[in-house]
């Protein structure tokens, strides 16, 4: 099995050193001329690498029908939520989040390639309290970024009978900024933080999707999932002061509300709770708990720097 990933972010950084421990061919593209994540001696290093920007047709045609997948794992996506609301950006957001994705389906299509495509809790309009089915098709999403993850999902879904559309939330990995580093960075300096307390949602740690992204592309069990660290759902003020229990900072976690904290751009879900059961019902195991990642992952921190 040949697999390509796009986007060697913080997913991708992770899925292909998954891919390596199980001796699966992988090759890794970005717009990069070379690849360019976290160093740290983990098998991506060593690993093909070639260059890609999605959004240009012909390059997704040339680079696909060169390296020739069994399947494709989609990390490379639009992230910056804010960002995605500049009218001046809203372009390049689609332009990565739609079109890129669209033409990635296209060439799996013509050369029967698997695709495994990472989505978001955004596509919901996160109200209610009630977890998010992966099969609901209740979309309406509240933001640019949000609504350009749904079109690239409708690209996927309406191209292709193999592929598998993952939907993931409050991601933290080791190559990239997220909010696990940002607590630790600022709870070194600051007695005092303001976390929101009304949106309700869980984490989801890279190292672990991955585990679970790998397991999924080598079978034929495809559909919508929804994929998070388990151990219930919490508020990121809830998720901070974990973080700091961790790591014994005696930063004081101050509750807030959405609309008292401000300074957001983009409006977020305050319903982010995905129903993961699906995952065991189809034979794949559940992630551990986002307790447990929270430690693995402070402890890689410390062992990369």
């Amino acid at each position: 099995m040949k697999v390509l990933v796009t986007g060697i972010g913080q997913l991708g950084h992770d899925v292909m050193n998954e891919l390596a421990s199980r001796h699966i061919e992988a090759v890794g593209c970005g717009t990069s001329p070379v690849y360019r994540g976290i160093r740290n001696g983990s098998p991506i290093e060593k690993m093909p690498y070639i260059q890609l920007d999605i959004t240009k047709k012909d390059q997704v045609n040339e680079v696909m029908e060169k390296v020739h997948p069994d399947a494709v794992i989609h990390c490379a996506a639009w992230t910056a939520v804010d960002a995605a609301e500049e009218p001046e950006n809203i372009a390049k957001v689609r332009a990565v989040n739609v079109d890129g994705t669209r033409f990635i389906a296209e060439v799996c299509k013509k050369l029967g390639a698997k695709m495994l495509y990472i989505s978001t809790d955004y596509v919901f309009n996160g109200k209610g309290t009630t977890p998010w089915d992966p099969d609901c098709k209740e979309y309406d999403p509240l933001n640019v970024y949000g609504q350009s993850k749904l079109d690239g999902e409708l690209a996927v879904s309406s191209l292709l009978d193999k592929y598998f559309i993952v939907r993931i939330a409050w991601v933290f990995g080791l190559n990239g900024n997220n909010f696990v580093k940002t607590m630790l960075k600022v709870g070194k300096t600051h007695k005092e933080l303001r976390v929101v307390n009304d949106q309700i949602g869980a984490p989801t740690y890279t190292f672990d999707l991955a585990c679970l992204l790998v397991d999924m592309i080598q079978t034929d069990k495809y559909g919508y999932y929804h994929a998070t660290n388990e151990g219930g759902y919490i508020s990121w003020n809830e998720f901070a002061k974990e973080i700091f229990r961790q790591t014994s900072y005696s930063t004081k976690v101050i509750p807030v509300t959405t609309e008292e904290y401000g300074m957001s751009k983009a409006r977020r879900p305050f319903n982010s709770r995905l129903e993961t059961k699906k995952l065991q019902d189809s034979g794949f195991n559940r992630m551990p708990s986002w307790k447990s990642a929270i430690s693995r992952y402070i402890h890689e921190l410390h062992r990369n720097t």
